[in-house]
């Protein structure tokens, strides 16, 4: 056959996909599937069996943009096609709806708040020019006219940065005066708007009669002896003294003096007239409970401490024996209807409870363990000879019953508090409240409805939050009593009989996150009102009842925040109880709740992405992705990456990671550089951030930092002299105090301890355990927020942990035989201002106003102890625990410390300190290299003999192997499992001759194969004794 032209390639005899009219370029979409499929329409011409044609074009029918793979970047893949893509395009989308959502609130926020601001500055302007405009003219008008006309243009007007409104005020201010405040008699203008002047006129003098006092005003020395010539007379003449207290317990029980009914009833009386004295002195509260704790009271059987009488008349009580023996009889005595009459058994026997609690706290707060645990067996004798606090003591039997009854009482005031907010008081009640204003108004005119009246209130001046606080303050000295040192059985706390075990956590869960829900809207709501008038001061001008309109409005106020209250506790009646009674629930249930909240609150800022990788590229696929993030990404990236100089890892990481704030809580990645700059080889997989937190906090605990110091006992808390130290080192160098280096220098060590806290809070959300112990005091503290009213109670036992000297010395005090006056002691105490080494140097501080001159006397010491305890334990140490706190509570929400006591969150912190359970270490341990375990299922023999030596060992060599490889002794609160990473074993060569090393950041033992046991042994423990690692290894 001879050559013939190659017939042209036509329309019929092209694929059909290229005979379609579709263009080439543009991709194809069939139907919806998510399938990348690839075609190749001819684009070049090249040879085939048909003759000339052109080269496939690609086609991409998959809708995936192209991605250059040498564009891709070390955070991200290279390329992710399949089901993750369609995954990660899914987590795109929603994420992008729900940042449509944040900005449609934030939108609708803003519009709220600014809405009408241009017209509301113009009314503003056109006012004071109204008020301008009234004063321009003082001899042509009435000033009771321009007073009346005045006082409404000021009062919505007033800025108090405003110099100019300062005037107009004090213009208005000489009219009122002049005219005896005519214009807010009955009809003219309304009594509302005097709580407005007042609240405006108390702000205006704060800052006026500050410049003055600061420039004119006399000396505050002078001003301390004008308080005192003023107040101490009145005090003298007002409070009554130890004999006036006696000789009325004298008086009611030589009248009333019989038989145990009319005891009982006397008890009322007595518990209500010293309850009288401590809510109208309450700055003299401690002195009035000291004079009743050192009176004795007659009774027919002889005098008896006050302690013990009212124990008696209190452990008599219907209300004790009932609620003790019942848990469920609290919420019915709470919730029933009392006798209108103020002296029945329900106002009674409740004075009896309450001033009982109020002396008990008080001699708690006083009494050391050792005067403690020698009343629970010693029997109560009248007439002996022991001290005080001795006979002031309860025994074991008496302590159980009284536990009970808080218990039982505590668990239904949390638990059961919607029941009894939102129950309707009696009018006895009401009538009996120690306020004015808490009487039951009557329906207003001109409506059928009627206000309802205020919360539970339990007696005279007693509301539910006092009622509540009481109760669960002397239950929480009792059982921190009990943590520290056992008296009462193992289960005598717990109350698990009144929930549902099994489903506990999940319901647990579920009311945490209805209260947050309740709190974000809370919150909206208060910027909504931001501009709403204050309720008005529930008193008037001269003296007398104030309006109906006024105490209407004052009721409203009270009920929104009574109403607030009540959501809040039917939401979260478990979180209640663990936040405030959380011994009740099994501590490793606890541990659980603590985890999992934890993992919420990951899941919920880290956009459901827990794991740090997918964490950062969630971030960059919200910016721009990963191939080409936006500045904004890589900041956010950038911010959380930091490069560590080892010698110096705490000042490098507070510097690289103070303006983080909480968004330490994500994931941090290290780069550990030498002395030169030059990076250490590896990549931060997690283990390089747990050897950078452990290792941040061990040179923070240094003495060098001077941060933390450590008792007798190698447990640490707060150096309480450093802030002393450093103003006098300032002082010293004659730095004035309002100067900026001054400032400086305090706010840069205070930002060490709240950074430290910090670092320890992200320990604790990271599951990093720390091999520091802190001193029981100290945990005590971490319950509560900076901001919060702090809890912590100080008290004698407490001082032993801080200072076994100073303990030993108050002791010998206290037990003093002769007359304490005689050692020429006051109300002062010295602290310590000079830094060690340097000459020794102090300053002597008050523990009460004018204490130079209050001398301690055998009935004052053990105020003057508890002075001395609360001083060291608190105000000394107070800038330094805030800021450490305020750290703590950025990462670590205090509601979820406030679920375990001292021993439990030292345990938290650096694991459990029981015997190593060497069983659950090996299920949890992970082998790799020539250690993995094989299909067959059988451990390499070397690991088998690792195990064999490991049962060998005692607890103590045990613990040395833990600390090797974890660079902690103690093991997880939840066992091994809870170990992150887990442990692990590598093998390490065949050299016999060689030590075993670790890997502390991943928890890594890498062990050489040996062949016996005895070799594998010797060579364990020479390894873990003499700090072996990567050098001898």
């Amino acid at each position: 056959m001879g050559n013939r032209p190659r017939p042209r390639a036509t329309n019929k005899q092209l694929p059909f996909w290229w005979q379609t009219e579709t263009p080439p370029s543009r991709a194809v979409d069939i139907g919806k599937l998510s399938l990348g499929v690839c075609c190749t329409p001819p684009t070049a011409m090249f040879p085939t069996f048909t003759g000339s044609s052109r080269k496939g074009r690609n086609v991409n029918l998959s809708g995936q943009k192209a991605i250059n793979p040498f564009t891709s970047t070390s955070w991200a893949p290279s390329a992710a096609v399949g089901a993750s893509k369609t995954v990660a395009h899914a987590q795109a989308e929603r994420l992008q709806r729900q940042q449509e959502r944040d900005r449609l609130k934030a939108a609708q926020r803003i519009q709220k708040t600014w809405r009408g601001h241009r017209s509301r500055r113009n009314l503003r302007i056109a006012r004071r020019q109204a008020i301008d405009l009234l004063y321009r003219g003082q001899g042509q008008v009435d000033v009771e006219q321009r007073t009346t006309q005045a006082t409404p243009l000021v009062l919505s007007t007033y800025q108090a940065s405003d110099r100019d409104d300062q005037q107009r005020l004090c213009l208005l201010a000489r009219d009122l005066l002049h005219t005896r405040f005519a214009c807010f008699a009955p009809g003219v203008l309304e009594l509302p708007r005097l709580g407005r002047l007042i609240r405006i006129a108390a702000f205006a003098l704060d800052r006026v009669l500050g410049r003055y006092c600061r420039d004119l005003g006399p000396t505050s020395q002078m001003l301390d002896l004008v308080r005192r010539a003023v107040v101490t007379p009145l005090s003298a003449t007002a409070t009554p003294d130890r004999d006036e207290i006696s000789g009325v317990l004298e008086k009611f029980t030589s009248d009333h003096g019989g038989s145990s009914t009319s005891e009982l009833e006397d008890a009322g009386f007595l518990a209500g007239y010293i309850l009288t004295l401590i809510f109208c002195f309450p700055t003299l509260g401690d002195e009035i409970r000291m004079r009743l704790y050192l009176a004795d009271i007659p009774t027919r059987q002889g005098p008896l401490p006050a302690v013990k009488f009212f124990w008696n008349a209190f452990s008599r009580t219907s209300i004790f024996s009932k609620i003790g023996s019942d848990p469920d009889a609290a919420l019915e005595i709470l919730l029933q209807k009392p006798s209108s009459q103020t002296d029945s058994w329900w106002h009674r026997e409740w004075r009896t409870v309450l001033l009982f609690l109020e002396l008990y706290i008080f001699v708690l707060r006083l009494t050391d363990d050792d005067d403690f645990f020698s009343g629970l067996s010693v029997p109560f004798h009248s007439g002996g000879s022991s001290p005080r606090l001795r006979l002031s003591s309860l025994g074991l039997q008496e302590l159980k019953r009284m536990t009970l009854f808080l218990k039982h009482l505590g668990f239904t005031l949390y638990y059961s508090a919607a029941d009894l907010l939102n129950s309707n008081p009696s009018d006895a009640n009401m009538v009996d409240s120690s306020s004015a204003f808490l009487t039951r108004p009557r329906s207003v005119a001109g409506s059928d409805k009627t206000v309802e009246a205020l919360p539970f209130v339990l007696t005279a001046g007693v509301d539910f939050g006092a009622f509540r606080n009481l109760v669960s303050t002397a239950m929480k000295m009792l059982y921190e009593r009990d943590s520290r040192r056992q008296f009462l059985p193992p289960q005598h706390w717990l109350m698990t009989s009144k929930f549902d075990m099994e489903s506990f956590l999940s319901a647990v869960v579920l009311e945490e996150q209805s209260q947050r829900e309740q709190a974000e809207a809370e919150d909206e709501e208060d910027n909504d009102d931001a501009d709403a008038a204050e309720p008005p001061v529930p008193f008037s001008s001269s003296g007398l009842r104030i309006s109906r309109q006024a105490r209407m409005e004052w009721i409203r106020a009270a009920r929104k925040q009574a109403a607030r209250d009540i959501l809040r506790a039917a939401a979260g009646p478990r979180l209640e109880i663990l936040r405030n009674m959380p011994f009740v629930i099994p501590f490793n249930m606890r541990v659980q709740i603590f985890r999992q909240f934890v993992h919420l609150d990951k899941h919920r800022r880290r956009g459901g992405n827990i794991d740090p990788d997918m964490w950062r590229l969630w971030v960059l696929n919200q910016h721009g992705g990963p191939a080409q993030p936006t500045p904004a990404g890589r900041n956010i990236i950038g911010r959380h990456q930091a490069q560590i100089q080892r010698g110096r890892m705490f000042d490098d990481a507070l510097e690289s990671f103070w303006g983080l704030q909480d968004g330490l809580k994500e994931p941090i990645q290290i780069t550990f550089v030498d002395e030169f700059g030059m990076p250490e080889a590896g990549i931060d997989g997690g283990g390089v951030t747990k050897e950078f937190l452990t290792s941040v906090t061990t040179e923070a605990f240094t003495p060098n930092e001077g941060l933390f110091i450590a008792n007798s006992k190698n447990s640490y808390y707060p150096n309480p002299c450093s802030i002393d130290q450093s103003k006098n080192a300032l002082q010293e160098a004659q730095i004035p105090e309002n100067s900026e280096e001054w400032a400086e220098t305090i706010t840069s060590r205070l930002r060490q301890y709240e950074f430290l806290g910090r670092v320890i809070g992200k320990c604790l959300y990271e599951g990093i355990l720390i091999d520091v112990s802190f001193a029981g005091f100290f945990l005590l503290k971490w319950a509560t927020s900076a901001g919060a009213s702090d809890t912590y109670r100080a008290n004698i036992n407490d001082l032993r942990e801080l200072d076994e000297e100073l303990y030993q010395g108050m002791l010998r005090l206290k037990n003093y035989p002769g007359n304490v006056g005689d050692l020429s002691l006051d109300f002062t105490i010295t602290d310590q201002i000079s830094l060690p080494g340097e000459p020794f140097r102090t300053t002597t501080r008050d523990l009460v106003p004018n204490g130079e001159n209050v001398v301690v006397t055998n009935e004052n010491r053990l105020l003057y102890i508890s002075y001395v305890a609360r001083h060291r334990l608190i105000i000394q140490p107070y800038a330094q625990t805030r800021a450490f706190l305020r750290g703590l509570g950025m990462i670590i929400d205090p509601s979820w410390l406030s679920m375990f006591n001292q021993n439990e969150l030292q345990r938290l912190v650096g694991g459990d300190s029981s015997e190593i359970d060497v069983e659950d270490l090996r299920k949890h341990t992970a082998y790799s290299g020539v250690y993995e375990i094989g299909d067959d299922g059988q451990e390499h023999p070397t690991v088998k003999l690792f195990w064999e030596v490991m049962y060998q060992l005692e607890d103590r060599e045990r613990r040395d192997v833990l600390k090797y490889v974890t660079s902690t002794p103690r093991a997880p609160l939840l066992g091994f499992s809870q170990l992150s990473p887990p442990f692990s074993i590598r093998d390490g060569g065949r050299d016999q001759e060689r030590l075993p090393s670790a890997s502390t950041c991943v928890n890594l033992l890498k062990l050489p194969r040996y062949d016996d046991a005895e070799t594998l042994k010797r060579k364990l423990l020479y390894a873990v004794t003499s700090g072996a690692g990567f050098d001898l290894s």
